[in-house]
């Protein structure tokens, strides 16, 4: 089911108990490597931490924006720090859900904000390798569905994954929401869209992808003959999915900017922290800083890794990805590569982007299974080293 047309007809077996614990039986391979992978790279953290005298607890669930994460659970809103160069950091640049998600944890439990945060992490985590999982076996096969969610954990900026960061709730969120648009359920996809929209500002990605995959389903109804209500008919929860997707991000946008006083609250709190969009000429400048100086090497390798990202994602198109993911991936790139702020976020940035990995999993598909897990291993392998470096040097920002 690699078009659109054939993806969104639903099918009419209703997600009952049965159905879920057979899904999560076909999903279970996918899991246990998702596990598997990110384990390996928590344990290689923990005896980089140990050798480096740091404690890989702090590393994954207190430092950088786990910190503000936590600040607004146990605050709420309202923490400003003033910096000596004129940037306003204000708390109201994090989206509520994961703080809101810590806080009723800790309430409910003995654990902290942080490792509430951690938790929710870790359970979210494998909720997304999941959704991941049943997007690759729908297009593709069970392989492709597994390849998928293992390449995933095994990204360079994989360790993020398991972090007290929003990345991994928002990617669950995110992907469950597009599976429902490609089996046809509007209102199961319409749910999940709204609540990535309080975590991330990326979450606008998912009501784009909701929305025009329901503007060009109507179109083609259209095209068939089928007026917009006969074609609504015929769509069951596509106007209720269509307008329950955009209420999180439209809500929490709307309330910054009533408590800021002005309707670009949201981005004036942004600017604060020195982010924002303008095109990717601040990033366009930072690459030919990297590549006119001593950084040669790095900025080439730079230049060399954003082409291939960009050609994941034209070539997953013109293989006929479904709309919603084309639109989502396309979205959360182009986003990654317009934005302003410190460049070495822009991976972790693009971490939600897992169609441009689909390209991949299915090419692993191809080979006989123990070349797909060497090559998946050897990925493993680097990403575990390469988080256990990162974040006992400067780490995510």
């Amino acid at each position: 089911m690699n078009d659109l047309a054939s993806a969104a007809v639903p099918g009419r077996t209703p997600y009952d108990g049965s159905v879920v614990r057979a899904a999560l039986r076909r999903a279970a391979p996918a899991l246990l490597a998702y596990a598997a992978i990110r384990l390996l790279g928590i344990v290689t953290l923990a005896l980089w931490s140990t050798a480096d005298g740091k404690n890989w607890h702090t590393l994954l669930a207190a430092r950088w924006d786990a910190l503000w994460y936590t600040r607004v659970a146990e605050q709420g809103y309202g923490y400003t720090v003033a910096l000596p160069n004129g940037e306003v950091h204000s708390n109201l640049a994090f989206f509520p859900l994961l703080p809101w998600l810590e806080r009723g944890l800790s309430a409910l439990t003995t654990l902290s904000p942080a490792d509430a945060g951690l938790l929710v992490a870790w359970l979210t985590s494998l909720g997304a390798a999941w959704a991941l999982y049943a997007t690759g076996e729908r297009l593709h096969g069970p392989r492709a569905g597994v390849a998928l969610a293992a390449l995933w954990a095994a990204l360079p900026v994989g360790i993020v994954q398991s972090m007290a960061y929003s990345e991994a709730l928002f990617t669950a969120l995110a992907a469950w929401s597009l599976y429902a648009v490609l089996a046809g359920r509007w209102l199961w996809a319409g749910v999940p869209a709204s609540l990535a929209g309080l975590t991330r500002p990326v979450g606008a990605a998912v009501v784009a992808a909701v929305w025009l995959t329901a503007a060009v389903t109507l179109w083609r109804e259209r095209a068939g003959g089928a007026g917009l209500c006969a074609g609504l008919r015929r769509h069951p929860g596509m106007l209720s999915g269509v307008l329950l997707a955009p209420l999180g991000w439209c809500g929490f946008f709307l309330w910054v900017g009533a408590r800021q006083g002005s309707f670009t609250g949201y981005l004036d709190v942004q600017e604060g922290w020195g982010n924002g969009f303008d095109g990717g000429i601040a990033f366009g400048s930072f690459v030919w800083h990297q590549l006119s100086g001593p950084t040669f090497a790095a900025g080439l390798a730079l230049v060399v890794g954003v082409g291939l990202v960009i050609w994941l994602h034209v070539h997953g198109v013109r293989q006929g990805q479904p709309l919603p993911l084309a639109v989502y991936g396309g979205a959360v790139l182009l986003l990654a590569l317009t934005a302003k702020g410190y460049f070495g976020s822009k991976p972790r940035l693009m971490l939600p982007a897992y169609p441009l990995l689909l390209p991949l999993a299915v090419a692993l598909t191809r080979g006989r299974p123990v070349w797909t897990w060497l090559v998946v291993g050897a990925a493993a392998v680097g990403s575990a080293v390469y988080g256990a470096f990162w974040l006992n040097g400067s780490g995510p920002p």
